[in-house]
Protein backbone atom coordinates (compact mmCIF):
# COMPACT_ATOMS: atom_id res chain seq x y z
CA UNK A 1 0.00 0.00 0.00
CA UNK A 2 1.43 3.00 -1.25
CA UNK A 3 -0.14 5.46 1.44
CA UNK A 4 0.82 3.70 4.32
CA UNK A 5 3.51 5.61 5.35
CA UNK A 6 1.21 8.55 5.78
CA UNK A 7 -1.41 6.29 6.96
CA UNK A 8 0.90 5.41 9.63
CA UNK A 9 2.40 8.70 10.37
CA UNK A 10 -1.64 10.40 10.78
CA UNK A 11 -2.61 8.40 13.10
CA UNK A 12 0.13 8.42 15.30
CA UNK A 13 0.18 12.33 15.41
CA UNK A 14 -3.43 11.96 15.93
CA UNK A 15 -3.49 10.08 18.73
CA UNK A 16 -0.58 11.72 20.37
CA UNK A 17 1.97 9.28 20.29
CA UNK A 18 5.82 9.35 19.64
CA UNK A 19 6.87 7.29 17.37
CA UNK A 20 8.64 5.19 20.39
CA UNK A 21 4.96 5.01 22.11
CA UNK A 22 3.65 3.55 18.92
CA UNK A 23 6.61 1.20 18.43
CA UNK A 24 6.46 -0.15 22.20
CA UNK A 25 2.43 -0.14 22.00
CA UNK A 26 2.81 -2.63 18.82
CA UNK A 27 5.66 -4.65 19.97
CA UNK A 28 8.37 -3.42 16.87
CA UNK A 29 11.69 -0.81 17.94
CA UNK A 30 11.48 2.79 17.30
CA UNK A 31 13.74 3.10 14.44
CA UNK A 32 11.60 0.11 12.52
CA UNK A 33 8.40 2.32 12.94
CA UNK A 34 10.73 5.59 11.37
CA UNK A 35 11.55 3.45 8.11
CA UNK A 36 7.82 2.50 8.12
CA UNK A 37 6.64 6.09 8.48
CA UNK A 38 9.74 7.05 5.83
CA UNK A 39 8.65 4.66 3.21
CA UNK A 40 12.11 3.45 3.20
CA UNK A 41 10.47 0.14 4.76
CA UNK A 42 7.59 -2.36 3.38
CA UNK A 43 4.96 -2.62 5.81
CA UNK A 44 2.62 -5.83 5.73
CA UNK A 45 -0.95 -5.82 5.86
CA UNK A 46 -0.76 -7.53 9.03
CA UNK A 47 1.57 -4.76 10.13
CA UNK A 48 -0.42 -2.09 8.73
CA UNK A 49 -3.65 -3.17 10.30
CA UNK A 50 -1.52 -3.10 13.83
CA UNK A 51 -0.03 -0.13 13.81
CA UNK A 52 -3.40 1.29 12.79
CA UNK A 53 -5.76 -0.11 15.44
CA UNK A 54 -3.00 0.47 17.76
CA UNK A 55 -2.63 4.26 16.97
CA UNK A 56 -7.14 4.32 16.94
CA UNK A 57 -6.87 5.18 13.35
CA UNK A 58 -10.73 6.12 12.51
CA UNK A 59 -12.46 6.92 9.77
CA UNK A 60 -13.09 10.60 10.37
CA UNK A 61 -9.53 10.74 9.74
CA UNK A 62 -9.72 8.57 6.26
CA UNK A 63 -12.46 11.13 5.35
CA UNK A 64 -10.71 14.45 6.33
CA UNK A 65 -7.88 12.69 3.95
CA UNK A 66 -9.70 11.54 0.99
CA UNK A 67 -13.11 13.74 0.94
CA UNK A 68 -12.49 15.62 -2.24
CA UNK A 69 -11.60 12.26 -3.84
CA UNK A 70 -15.29 10.67 -3.02
CA UNK A 71 -17.01 13.39 -4.10
CA UNK A 72 -15.23 12.79 -7.66
CA UNK A 73 -16.45 8.95 -7.38
CA UNK A 74 -19.90 9.73 -6.07
CA UNK A 75 -20.04 12.47 -9.50
CA UNK A 76 -18.90 9.67 -11.54
CA UNK A 77 -21.07 7.49 -10.47
CA UNK A 78 -24.44 9.50 -10.72
CA UNK A 79 -24.98 10.42 -6.70
CA UNK A 80 -24.90 14.22 -5.64
CA UNK A 81 -24.81 16.12 -2.52
CA UNK A 82 -23.12 13.52 -0.43
CA UNK A 83 -23.14 14.16 2.97
CA UNK A 84 -21.33 12.45 5.94
CA UNK A 85 -23.65 11.57 9.39
CA UNK A 86 -22.98 9.36 11.99
CA UNK A 87 -19.98 8.68 14.12
CA UNK A 88 -17.17 9.51 11.93
CA UNK A 89 -19.41 13.51 11.59
CA UNK A 90 -19.49 13.17 15.85
CA UNK A 91 -16.46 12.06 17.02
CA UNK A 92 -17.38 9.16 18.00
CA UNK A 93 -15.93 6.86 15.52
CA UNK A 94 -13.15 4.31 16.16
CA UNK A 95 -11.11 2.02 13.87
CA UNK A 96 -13.79 -0.79 13.58
CA UNK A 97 -16.60 2.13 12.84
CA UNK A 98 -18.06 2.26 9.14
CA UNK A 99 -18.68 5.93 7.31
CA UNK A 100 -22.18 6.79 6.81
CA UNK A 101 -23.08 9.09 3.77
CA UNK A 102 -26.17 9.85 2.37
CA UNK A 103 -26.51 11.20 -1.20
CA UNK A 104 -28.75 12.54 -3.99
CA UNK A 105 -29.11 9.96 -7.20
CA UNK A 106 -29.50 11.91 -10.16
CA UNK A 107 -32.12 10.56 -12.96
CA UNK A 108 -30.39 7.42 -13.93
CA UNK A 109 -28.46 6.33 -10.89
CA UNK A 110 -29.31 2.75 -10.49
CA UNK A 111 -28.08 0.61 -7.07
CA UNK A 112 -25.41 -0.40 -9.91
CA UNK A 113 -24.07 2.52 -9.13
CA UNK A 114 -24.46 2.76 -5.60
CA UNK A 115 -22.48 -0.56 -5.31
CA UNK A 116 -19.78 0.64 -7.29
CA UNK A 117 -19.57 3.61 -5.53
CA UNK A 118 -19.53 2.05 -2.20
CA UNK A 119 -16.43 -0.28 -3.13
CA UNK A 120 -14.40 2.76 -4.60
CA UNK A 121 -14.99 4.49 -1.41
CA UNK A 122 -14.36 1.03 1.00
CA UNK A 123 -11.51 1.00 -0.86
CA UNK A 124 -9.79 4.61 -0.80
CA UNK A 125 -10.34 5.02 2.82
CA UNK A 126 -10.02 1.22 3.77
CA UNK A 127 -12.96 1.81 6.15
CA UNK A 128 -16.28 0.03 4.90
CA UNK A 129 -19.57 2.68 3.74
CA UNK A 130 -23.35 2.61 4.13
CA UNK A 131 -25.03 4.81 1.38
CA UNK A 132 -28.17 5.55 1.80
CA UNK A 133 -30.14 7.85 -0.82
CA UNK A 134 -32.12 10.95 0.64
CA UNK A 135 -35.16 9.91 -1.76
CA UNK A 136 -35.60 6.56 0.39
CA UNK A 137 -38.23 5.46 2.33
CA UNK A 138 -35.96 5.08 5.23
CA UNK A 139 -34.30 8.26 4.80
CA UNK A 140 -38.08 9.96 4.93
CA UNK A 141 -39.03 7.62 8.09
CA UNK A 142 -38.16 7.26 11.44
CA UNK A 143 -34.82 7.09 12.94
CA UNK A 144 -32.64 7.41 9.96
CA UNK A 145 -34.15 10.17 9.28
CA UNK A 146 -33.42 12.16 12.44
CA UNK A 147 -29.58 10.94 11.86
CA UNK A 148 -29.71 12.23 8.08
CA UNK A 149 -30.98 15.57 9.74
CA UNK A 150 -27.86 16.14 11.23
CA UNK A 151 -25.41 15.04 7.99
CA UNK A 152 -23.06 17.71 6.47
CA UNK A 153 -21.77 17.96 3.21
CA UNK A 154 -18.10 16.21 2.42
Amino acid sequence: MEDAPELVRRARLDAGLTQAELARIVGIQQPSLAQIESGRRAVSEEMLTRLLEAAGYRPSLALEAHADAIVVIGRRRGLDNLRVFGSALHGGDGFDSDIDLVFTPRVGADLFDVALFVAEVEDLAGFPVDAVSDRSAAARHGALRQALESAVPL
